[in-house]
C-alpha cells in the first residue's frame, strides 16, 4: 500500500514550483488560474521572490499548497494513493490528492486560513521553539507547569517535538525542558503560536469559510492531524480540519498507525524531504522517496 504525504509551512524556497510551470503545460495553467484566484500572482514570488517573502504566511502557505498539489497533478498514471496524510497545511494538500476538495475551493481555504492566522499572530505575540531529545509525556508535563500560554504543537517524531505559546511561556518553558535534559530547546523562525489556544481567532474564521465548502466522498482514507486516524466521512473531515487550527499536529501517531494500517511505502509530494525524514525515524526499513524524481 502506497502512502502519499504532503508537507507543511517551512518547506518553502526561492524558484519553488518553476520547473513544474516551465515544463508542464497543465502545471502552467493550474498555476496561472491560481494567480486569478488569489487575486495576485504568488507564481512572481514562487518564482523569484527572496526567502523573506516567501516566509510571509499569507504567501508560504498557497505557496507550499500549489507546489505540492500540481506535482500531484503531474504524476498522471504513476498516482495511486491507498492512503494519504499531510502535516498541518500538508493536510490541505492531502484532501485535494483524495478528491475531497476540488482544487480551486482547497486554494480559496488555504488562503483564508493563511490569512486568518496571520491576523491571530497579529493580535497576540507569540512562538514556536523545537524541543529535542526529550519523552514526549516530560514535555506536556513542564509545558502544564509553565505559567501562561504553552502546549505541546507538532509530535513530529519521537524525541522531537514543538511547543506553542505567547512569548513569555516559551521562553519560560524552554529553559525548564533545558534544565530537564532536552539536548535542544530551539526558537523557531515563525509568525506566531501555530497549533495553540491562540490561534482560536483564526479557527472560528476558517471554520465558517469550511462551512461553506463542498466536502466530496475520497478516494481513500486521510490521516488526519488532530487525531492521527484513518478518515473517510466528509463531516468527520470538515470537523477535524477545523479544530486542527488549535489542537496538536500528531505526526508522529499517523506515521505509526499508517505503517500498522499496512502502509509500504512513502512519497513525499511537495517541496522539501522532511516528512521523508521524519519517516525513517519511525521506521528505517520503509522505502521513503520524493515524486519530485516520479515526475520527471
Amino acid at each position: 500500500m502506497k502512502a502519499y504525504v504532503f508537507p507543511g509551512q517551512g518547506s518553502q524556497f526561492p524558484g519553488m514550483a518553476q520547473d513544474l510551470y516551465n515544463n508542464s503545460s497543465s502545471a502552467k495553467n493550474m498555476l496561472e488560474s491560481a494567480n486569478d484566484i488569489l487575486g495576485f500572482r504568488i507564481t512572481d514570488i514562487m518564482f523569484n521572490g527572496t526567502e523573506e517573502e516567501l516566509k510571509q504566511t499569507k504567501v508560504t502557505q498557497p505557496a507550499i499548497f500549489l507546489h505540492s498539489v500540481v506535482l500531484a497533478s503531474c504524476l498522471g498514471n504513476d498516482f495511486h494513493p491507498n492512503m494519504v496524510a499531510g502535516h498541518s497545511l500538508g493536510e490541505f494538500s492531502a484532501l485535494v490528492a483524495n478528491r475531497t476538495l476540488a482544487f480551486e475551493d482547497a486554494l480559496r481555504l488555504v488562503a483564508s486560513r493563511a490569512m486568518a492566522m496571520q491576523k491571530a499572530c497579529e493580535m497576540n505575540p507569540s512562538t514556536m521553539a523545537a524541543i529535542l531529545g526529550l519523552d514526549d509525556e516530560v514535555v506536556e508535563r513542564i509545558c502544564s507547569e509553565t505559567p501562561g500560554v504553552v502546549v505541546a504543537a507538532n509530535y513530529n517524531c519521537p524525541g522531537q517535538l514543538v511547543i506553542s505559546g505567547d512569548n513569555a511561556a516559551v521562553d519560560a518553558a524552554c529553559v525548564s525542558l533545558t534544565a530537564a535534559g532536552a539536548k535542544r530547546a530551539l526558537k523557531l523562525a515563525v509568525g506566531g503560536a501555530f497549533h495553540s489556544p491562540l490561534m482560536e481567532p483564526a479557527r472560528v474564521e476558517l471554520e465558517a469559510a469550511i462551512n461553506h465548502t463542498k466536502f466530496n466522498h475520497p478516494i481513500c482514507p486521510v490521516y488526519q492531524n488532530v487525531n492521527a486516524q484513518a478518515v473517510s466521512n466528509p463531516d468527520d473531515i470538515k470537523t477535524n480540519l477545523v479544530k486542527q487550527l488549535t489542537a496538536p499536529v500528531r505526526w508522529t501517531q499517523s506515521m505509526q498507525n499508517m505503517i500498522a494500517d499496512g502502509c509500504q511505502e512513502v512519497i513525499e509530494v511537495g517541496p522539501g524531504k522532511v516528512l521523508q525524514g521524519l519517516f525513517k525515524k519511525v521506521s528505517r526499513e520503509l522505502p521513503v522517496s520524493s515524486a519530485e524524481l516520479i515526475a520527471q
